[in-house]
């Protein structure tokens, strides 16, 4: 009802608001539930990019997980646009264990290729180190991955992170073309080239790594914040910054370059760190993915 206070003007202007609400409203009320469903989580959710690694031995698919590790996978997906990875080695091959690459030229001298700056550690995504996931090499410095990435050949728990240190990043999972990975994970390996050990003793190469899906929006490192650190987790008494959050595991220097770090052998195997594991059952590992070179680790 209109105020008896009101002037003529004035009620013609309020009359006419309410014409014009009485038509629009019924529109409003159909548009609304449409702008809901079109706005949907399960409809605006895009599939998880695909990339195919092609090599002399046979091809395989990787699902990345752009969800989980946003800054590796759009680090990783940087280095596939540019065709990085084309004419790259698998030069490290451990049984039972890991096989390791993108890093190395596929003809002599196998120099490592220039990368990009490293990534942040994102180990605490609650993606574990199982059969058939990928993760990202690095250094004994957590943030120092860069373009190297390695396939896990059996479950290896003693490459996630724990409370007291970082692990290694899993970014996505091989879901086509297994068994050429396991195929590349059998083959001979020694000394080859500037590699002391480790090395295919016939070359592995990477003769593409290409994209199948489009990549999710919404991965540019730019625009997502630095992960906590592993799990979420506390770091030690009597500890801070980023010495609070190294692993035990020695890993070698974050540099790339050269001979022994091809291989990925690294300066010491650390305590319990990411070799032994928490539980100490593997009397024996081997190193952890690397992409730095450093010494052979000892017995």
């Amino acid at each position: 009802m209109l105020d008896r206070n009101c002037t003529w003007p004035r009620r013609r202007a309020l009359i006419a608001a309410a014409t014009l609400l009485a038509a629009i409203a019924p529109g409003l009320l159909r548009a609304a539930p449409a702008a809901a469903q079109a706005t949907s989580p399960a409809q605006s959710a895009q599939p998880n990019p695909d990339v195919r690694v092609t090599t002399n031995m046979g091809s395989f698919v990787i699902e990345l997980r752009p969800n989980r590790a946003p800054l590796t996978v759009a680090n990783f997906l940087r280095y596939v646009e540019t065709g990085f990875y084309t004419d790259t080695l698998i030069h490290r091959v451990v049984a039972n264990f890991v096989i390791q690459g993108g890093g190395h030229e596929s003809t002599a001298p196998y120099a490592l290729k220039p990368t990009g700056p490293p990534v942040v550690n994102e180990s605490g995504n609650g993606l574990e180190n199982q059969r058939g996931t990928v993760g990202l090499a690095r250094g004994i410095d957590p943030d120092s991955g860069t373009s190297q990435f390695y396939i896990n050949l059996v479950d290896n728990p003693e490459l996630d992170p724990l409370p007291t240190r970082w692990g290694y990043t899993v970014f996505g999972k091989v879901i086509q073309g297994m068994s050429v990975v396991e195929q590349i994970g059998l083959v001979p390996t020694g000394a080859f080239g500037p590699f002391k050990s480790e090395a295919p003793l016939k070359p592995v190469v990477i003769e593409s790594v290409t994209l199948v899906t489009p990549s999710q929006p919404g991965t540019s490192p730019a625009s997502t914040a630095p992960p906590a650190t592993p799990s979420a987790a506390a770091a030690p008494s009597g500890q801070s910054g980023a010495s609070a959050a190294a692993p035990a595991s020695g890993a070698g220097s974050a540099t790339e370059s050269g001979t022994a770090g091809g291989t990925g052998s690294t300066s010491g195997t650390g305590s319990a760190g990411g070799t032994t594991g928490s539980s100490g059952s593997k009397t024996k590992a081997p190193p952890p993915p690397e992409s730095p070179p450093g010494t052979p680790p000892k017995p």
